[in-house]
Formats: C-alpha cells, structure tokens, sequence
C-alpha cells in the first residue's frame, strides 16, 4: 500500500480532461475546456507535447485563470517548471519523464503527483514512491496514447485495483460506451481525451459522462 495519505480525494479525479488541442476540431482550447467543466469535469491536465516552453505555459496560465475559480485542479503533464510557474495543482508523470522523487522534492508539499503505470511491476514500485494517484494507461487501444505498452484491460484494471489503495485514473480508449464498466472495474476516475476534445457539444458530453460516474459513485 502507498507510504503516505494522498493529497488529492478520489471524487476530484472523477472526470478527467486531458488536452490535445489538435483534437479540438479548430476551436480555442480554453472554449472546450470552459464548455466541459460546465458539463461537470472534475479535472483538468494541460498535456500538450507540441508547444515549446513559453506557449506551455502561457496556456497553462489561461488555463488556471479558467479553473481556479470553480475550485477544479489544474495538472501539468510532465513540466514541473510549468507547474511551478503557474501555480498548478498536480504534475502528472510518465515512465520516461523525471523521476517521481525529483519531482516531489522539486514541488511544494502541497501539489500533488500523478504517475502513469504501464505494467504491473509499476504498480509494485508506486508502494514505495510519493505518488497520490496512478494513471492506468491505457485500458484500451488508442490512438492518442501510442508510446506505452499493451492495453490493461478491464481483468488488468481489476488487478491494479487489488494491488493498491491509490486513486487510479483510467485512461486509453474511453467512451460513453464503456465507461461504466471501467468504473466498475475499479477505477476512481476516468481520463478523457478525444470523448472530449473532440465532442461536438463537449459541456453535453462531460454531463453524460458524469452521470455515468453517479451511478457508481
């Protein structure tokens, strides 16, 4: 089990944003962003490989402008510098970017580390590291998602689910279609990317998606 008391509650990960902004279908990511937290997300990560360093953060800031009134975290995929700057809520790493600990002594106490998981041997190692969620990646196949390992699957999810008390955040392939039973497999939460940013109407997307997390939780 996990060496401490994570600093983030498992209903703020409900619903997930993950940004692609070349997923939005040309509109302005923060109009997406503001239509799917109105829809009812819990969450958002800035991830957002092609921009370099000052458009990171500058749609970092837009960003926690955006959120930080609606009291919704702000996660920075991989950038702590990012995070730092901008005041985020959480940092979200994955096998390759810095080392949790780097990370957590990098970051004030109070922000928050998510850690991608690929294979079990992951989730073993995140007992003895200062992680307050793992993202489960991926649960399915996805094109958004290429540089990681096999799909989990929902019996890999179950698994996740009894080797750790952790928070897991769900991510890859997720849709209106399945993710109940993700939910029901053991996830806390589930991390959009396309189900969102592509939606045409992405506030009623986000709603129905919520929705399907109230009937579980």
């Amino acid at each position: 089990m996990q060496t401490h008391v994570p600093r983030v509650r498992p209903e703020a990960l409900r619903l997930y944003l993950v940004t692609d902004q070349a997923l939005t279908c040309g509109r302005a990511l923060e109009d997406v962003v503001a239509a799917a937290v109105q829809g009812g997300v819990t969450c958002v990560q800035l991830r957002e490989k092609r921009l370099g360093t000052a458009d990171f953060l500058a749609q970092a800031q837009a960003l926690k402008a955006l959120l930080a009134p609606r009291n919704i975290a702000l996660v920075i995929n991989d950038r702590v510098d990012v995070a730092l700057a901008c005041g985020a809520e959480g940092v979200h790493l994955g096998q390759s970017d810095m080392p949790v600990q780097d990370a957590r002594r990098l970051l004030p106490p109070e922000v928050f580390i998510g850690w991608s998981v690929e294979s079990m041997e992951h989730v073993v190692r995140s007992a003895a590291l200062p992680v307050d969620y793992l993202g489960v990646s991926p649960i399915f196949a996805t094109p958004t998602k290429t540089d990681t390992r096999a799909p989990w699957g929902l019996h890999g999810l179950q698994q996740v689910r009894a080797a750790t008390a952790l928070p897991l955040v769900a991510i890859g392939g997720l849709h209106a279609g399945n993710a109940l039973e993700v939910l029901r497999a053991g996830a806390d939460g589930l991390a959009m990317v396309s189900a969102l940013c592509s939606a045409a109407d992405p506030q009623a997307a986000a709603a129905n998606l919520r929705a399907l997390c109230g009937q579980v939780f």
